[in-house]
């Protein structure tokens, strides 16, 4: 027999301790969730392009936890829930009272009703994508399509009244009958079991690569000289993009 000391239990010790990379992911999601939940300090101050520029990083940061999460496999339960939280607060809640601050608070409760109705559309949404993501065959590859319009997307649409009255376009006060039905339509699109792109199955021909990169320099561009005008620009080209997905589905928008 040996005298020398037992050797430590190296697996017990790895469970005892994660790497600061493993946690990344979650790192980036709560700041994400930091930028929407200032978003609404924003709305309520006033400041309604610093509350915007606030929910497109959040939409930003939505986007990379969960490509940090893939490339450094530490995609965990905790993490998924954690990103559906937040995508409640930055692209559910935020966005609502955003447009309500803008354009329907001198409506007082019409207004907030269409507004809470944008909130809980969003997250529905986001519970019914949680079922979804849990039922799905992972062996099958990324998802060509979502069902119905994706939050961040529906945050974009439904701060369109927001953008065209930052870009000189359309007055706060202006048609606020028309903002509230607008907020309906875009939760409606939410839930419904319309197909719309996934960007993980769009493929580009090679012969097309050089001009996607030369209007990705085009919209970058832009997005520092009129960036107003360029989200009521990709705003309405994503719409012309639900528009064919639904005349694709003969407007069959619950089938």
């Amino acid at each position: 027999m040996s005298d020398l000391p037992p050797e430590p239990d190296s697996q017990a010790e790895d469970r005892s301790q994660v790497s600061l990379l493993m946690l990344l992911p979650n790192m980036v999601t709560l700041t994400g969730m930091s930028f929407g939940f200032t978003a609404i300090r924003f709305a309520m101050e006033g400041r309604f392009g610093a509350a915007v520029f606030a929910i497109l990083i959040a939409a930003l940061a939505d986007g990379l936890d969960g490509l940090l999460a893939r490339k450094l496999k530490a995609e965990s339960p905790m993490g998924a829930q954690l990103d559906s939280l937040s995508d409640f607060l930055c692209f559910g809640v935020a966005p609502a009272v955003v447009v309500y601050q803008v354009h329907l608070a001198h409506t007082g409760g019409f207004g907030w009703v269409f507004a809470l109705l944008f909130a809980a559309a969003t997250c529905l949404r986001l519970a019914r994508f949680n079922v979804m993501s849990g039922q799905a065959d992972e062996s099958a590859g990324p998802k060509r399509h979502f069902v119905g319009v994706p939050a961040p997307a529906g945050a974009m649409l439904g701060l369109l009244p927001v953008f065209m009255m930052l870009a000189g376009g359309w007055d706060a006060g202006e048609a606020p009958a028309m903002v509230a039905l607008w907020l309906a339509l875009i939760g409606v699109l939410m839930i419904s079991k319309l197909k719309t792109p996934s960007p993980k199955a769009i493929k580009v021909p090679r012969r097309m690569i050089a001009v996607i990169l030369f209007a990705t320099v085009t919209v970058i561009g832009f997005s520092f000289t009129h960036p107003w005008y360029l989200l009521v620009l990709l705003d309405w080209a994503y719409l012309a993009v639900v528009a064919l997905a639904a005349i694709r589905a003969r407007g069959r928008l619950f089938g």
